[in-house]
């Protein structure tokens, strides 16, 4: 059974490559699966957001409200 990472936990992930990768201390061959998988957590966490920008967007269309999120009600 495969677990699903949570956004936050592929992120944190992203995160621990860009560190080793920046040591520098990795034999090239290493460093490049490193890079290669960073790019493929770029990709999935680019998708999540897309994703739920577009959830936000429908939510607010079947409420016939579109209002800036960062707008305050003065």
């Amino acid at each position: 059974m495969s677990e699903t990472k949570t956004f936050e936990e592929k992120l944190q992930q992203l995160e621990d490559i860009v560190s080793q990768l920046e040591k520098g201390d990795r034999p090239l061959e290493g460093a490049l699966a490193d890079f290669q998988n960073g790019v493929g957590l770029v990709k999935e966490l680019q998708g999540t957001l897309k994703n739920a920008e577009q959830t936000l967007a429908k939510v607010m269309d079947d409420n016939n409200e579109l209002t800036d999120l960062e707008q305050t009600n003065d």
